[in-house]
């Protein structure tokens, strides 16, 4: 991995704070709203998602230091492998990629879903069942078309996909700040009344930890940054200030649209939207708006979200699984760069080949694989801020164009509540355990995994998990 110049410098400041911001504002602001408010209440929701983003913006401290300190593609391969050898580094990238393309099948899942709201008679042409969820031939046809423009776009470069990027992220932007500015106008504090915090003492709690189990599934995304290290072209130090300010960004924007929603509707109005499409996000902005097309322009806004999520896992997943197969933890074919655009081809047609198969199974897989997504994107979290102690202890001269202040207390606080994430995901009864289904998908995931160490290592002998620093560190 010496040879820095494998892939093109393009990427500037605003690609990849609009790679990391797209990929953690997805569809969930325009979904699941209603659904956090009735479980935790507004203010508890908001107060859910500042816990949740207190873990990540911790772990993100850590990502800040580390990415600049070993600009390579692959990030979290490189740093993992530097602190714990390539043992640890196989379980935490194996681990990231299964996040990253579990959230491309959830959006690939999720978009016939969303063109349904904006044309009721969308869904043409019935297939069959998968545990309740109708599976229809328009919906895994344009899932597969938009599939398979997401790719082209990839194959055809970086800068391709984030000028793409900065325009879909734009429009998010643009309706979400309508909606606040809106229900600030229209909305009152009497709306608040029943919904501030559910429940009472250890109830309320365990209400408002529900959402902030699930926080870090909605705001992972930062992590592509290092990624696409190798591609952007901006001083090192830059890019840790970059990645902490998209989380910064997306906690806000999480936050402000949730009080949006609670200012705007109140316990009936929500209860009568969940009730109906589920949508209680665009039926609040048709509230403050008394307009229905304006409940559509707030859906095209979390269809814009989706494809910026699913184009930016995309990109980070494909380049984690050319770090592995460079470093001969998986198959050598998963190397091969376009020899015109530099892109890992392979890569990017094998996630995509994933995510065309992921609608076939229907909308229920939605939260089986948005659960094991998030726990595999938690246990990568846990690795990298054991990393980020491991490295400070074991190389404390390293170049470090970023260096966190307090290093020991951020990295324990990043260990502690990634590990205390992971844990709530296994521990039975803590409101976030996986459930059968999702096991599955973890431990054939896990299983695959063996394989793939096995079989690599056998092949590949002295040779697998081998990664050159270069000068850099």
């Amino acid at each position: 991995m010496a040879n820095n110049n494998r892939f093109k410098k393009v990427m500037s400041s605003t690609d990849i704070l609009v790679v990391a911001f797209g990929a953690m504002i997805g569809w969930g602001w325009v979904v699941s709203s209603g659904r956090w408010i009735q479980n935790a209440g507004t203010i508890g929701t908001v107060i859910g998602f500042f816990i949740g983003g207190v873990m990540i913006y911790f772990v993100g401290m850590t990502y800040a230091e580390l990415t600049p300190a070993m600009p390579n593609v692959g990030g979290e391969h490189v740093f993992s492998h530097k602190a714990f050898g390539p043992t640890g580094s196989f379980i935490c990238t194996w681990a990231l990629i299964l996040s990253y393309i579990g959230v491309v099948c959830f959006e690939a899942v999720s978009l016939p879903t969303i063109i349904q709201y904006i044309f009721p008679s969308f869904s043409q042409g019935y297939m069959y069942s998968v545990v309740g969820a109708d599976v229809y031939a328009t919906g895994v046809a344009t899932s597969t078309i938009f599939t398979i423009g997401i790719i082209i776009l990839n194959i055809m470069g970086i800068k391709a996909a984030s000028i793409f990027q900065t325009i879909l992220t734009g429009v998010i932007a643009a309706v979400g700040v309508i909606l606040v500015v809106a229900s600030a106008i229209s909305g009152s504090l009497d709306n608040l009344q029943g919904q501030v915090i559910i429940g009472d003492g250890i109830g309320s709690i365990k209400n408002i930890l529900s959402v902030a189990v699930v926080a870090p599934f909605f705001l992972f995304g930062f992590d592509v940054i290092p990624q696409v290290a190798e591609e952007i072209n901006i001083p090192l130090k830059k890019i840790a200030r970059i990645l902490l300010f998209s989380i910064i960004c997306a906690v806000t924007f999480y936050g402000l649209v949730v009080f949006a929603v609670g200012y705007a509707m109140n316990t009936e109005d929500i209860a009568l939207a969940m009730g109906g499409s589920g949508l209680v996000t665009a039926s609040a902005m048709e509230k403050v708006f008394n307009s229905t097309i304006m409940a559509k322009v707030l859906i095209l806004g979390g269809l814009c979200g989706v494809i910026t999520s699913w184009n930016s896992f995309v990109i980070g997943g494909s380049r984690a699984i050319f770090s592995m197969a460079e470093s001969k933890m998986i198959p050598r074919r998963f190397t091969k760069l376009h020899p015109k655009y530099k892109t890992p081809t392979n890569a990017l047609l094998l996630i995509g080949g994933l995510s065309s198969v992921a609608p076939f199974f229907g909308r229920t897989m939605l939260i089986w694989i948005s659960d094991a997504a998030s726990f595999a994107c938690c246990l990568a979290y846990l690795m990298v801020a054991l990393s980020f102690l491991v490295l400070r202890k074991k190389y404390p001269d390293m170049k470090r164009p970023y260096k966190v202040n307090h290093y020991r207390v951020v990295g324990v606080i990043a260990s502690v509540l990634s590990g205390l994430m992971v844990a709530l995901y296994l521990i039975p009864g803590s409101g976030a355990t996986l459930t059968f289904e999702e096991i599955i998908i973890v431990g054939g995931w896990t299983l695959l995994g063996v394989f793939f160490y096995t079989m690599c290592k056998k092949r590949y002998g002295d040779k697998f998990g081998k990664i050159h620093y270069g000068e850099l560190y």
